[in-house]
C-alpha cells in the first residue's frame, strides 16, 4: 500500500471547510480506515496467496483457485475504496480553494479602489479566510456527499458479491489446470472476519455520517431561508402594507357604523334642542 501522506494533507485541508459533521466524517475516514488499514490490516493479510494450502502437487492449481475465489484482495479493494470515496470531496476542495482565491482578489481591488466604487461584496468568504457554505458552495457540498452515498453503497454491495463478509476457512475448486476438484484452505480466516466485520461497519458509520449531514445541511441552509423569506413577508413597509385579518375588518365597519349613528344621534339632539330653545322664546314674547 501507498504512501498516504499526500492524500492525508488534503483532506486535512477541507476540514477547514466543511460543517461539524463533515469533520467528524473526515476523523473516522483517518482514524478507523486508513490508520487500521496501514497499521494492521495490511499485517494481517500480507501475502495471503503464498498462505493458501490446495491439497495437490499440481503447479498453477493454488494460483488460479486464489484469483478465482478472490478476483481482488480485500486490501487493495479497501485501498480503491478510500480513494474513490475521497475524490468527491477533493473536487469540492478545488471549488472552494478556487472561490477564496478569487474573493480574495476582490477584496484586494477593494481596498486599492476605496469604498466609493460600486463593487460587489465576498459572498462566500469572511474576513479571516472561512468559507460560508451557501450558494453555489451550498450546491457543491451536497452534490459532493450524493456521491459519497452513491460509491459508499456501491463498494458495500461490491463486497458482498465479491466474497460475503465473511472469510471461510476451506472453499472447493474445480478451475483447470487443477486435475481435479480441490480443497483449499486460507490462513486465519477468524482473524480476517474480524477486520472485514470493522471495515464493514466503519463504512456503514461513514455511509450514516454522510446521509446525516445531508438531511443537516437541507434543514439549516434551505429551511433558514424559508423561514426569511416568511418574516420578511411579514414585515411591513411601504411595499408590504399591514393587512388585517377578517375578524378585525369585521370589528372596524362596525366600529365606524357605530360612529355614523353617534354623529347622527348627537345631530339630532343638537336640532332637537335648537327648536325647543327657539319655541321658549317665541312664547315669552307673546306673553310681553
Amino acid at each position: 500500500m501507498g504512501d498516504w501522506g499526500f492524500l492525508s494533507a488534503l483532506l486535512d485541508k477541507v476540514q477547514s471547510h466543511s460543517t461539524v459533521i463533515g469533520k467528524i466524517w473526515m476523523s473516522v475516514l483517518f482514524i478507523f480506515r486508513i490508520l487500521v488499514l496501514g497499521a494492521a490490516a495490511e499485517n494481517v493479510w500480507g501475502d495471503e496467496q503464498s498462505s493458501l494450502v490446495c491439497n495437490t502437487l499440481q503447479p498453477g492449481c493454488e494460483n488460479v483457485c486464489y484469483d478465482w475465489q478472490f478476483p481482488i484482495s480485500h486490501i487493495r479493494f479497501w485501498v480503491l475504496q478510500i480513494i474513490f470515496v475521497s475524490t468527491p470531496t477533493l473536487v469540492y476542495l478545488g471549488h472552494a480553494v478556487q472561490v477564496i482565491h478569487q474573493e480574495k482578489k476582490l477584496r484586494e481591488k477593494i481596498q486599492r479602489l476605496g469604498e466609493g466604487h460600486k463593487l460587489k461584496s465576498p459572498k462566500y468568504t469572511d474576513d479571516r479566510g472561512h468559507v460560508k457554505i451557501k450558494g453555489n458552495l451550498l450546491g457543491s457540498y451536497l452534490t459532493q456527499l450524493f456521491f459519497k452515498i452513491i460509491l459508499e453503497i456501491a463498494f458495500i454491495v461490491g463486497q458482498y458479491y465479491l466474497y460475503g463478509f465473511i472469510m471461510i476457512a476451506k472453499f472447493t475448486c474445480s478451475q483447470s489446470p487443477c486435475p481435479y476438484t480441490v480443497e483449499c484452505f486460507m490462513s486465519r480466516p477468524t482473524e480476517k472476519t474480524i477486520f472485514i466485520i470493522f471495515m464493514l461497519a466503519v463504512a456503514c458509520v461513514s455511509l450514516l455520517l454522510n446521509v446525516v449531514e445531508v438531511f443537516y445541511l437541507l434543514c439549516t441552509r434551505v429551511g433558514c431561508r424559508t423561514s426569511k423569506k416568511r418574516s420578511q413577508n411579514h414585515i411591513t413597509s411601504p411595499r408590504n402594507p399591514a393587512s388585517l385579518s377578517s375578524s378585525w375588518q369585521m370589528t372596524s365597519e362596525e366600529a365606524l357604523r357605530q360612529n355614523q349613528m353617534n354623529k347622527q344621534y348627537e345631530s339630532g339632539q343638537s336640532l332637537g334642542g335648537s327648536l325647543d330653545g327657539a319655541k321658549e322664546e317665541k312664547q315669552l314674547m307673546e306673553d310681553h
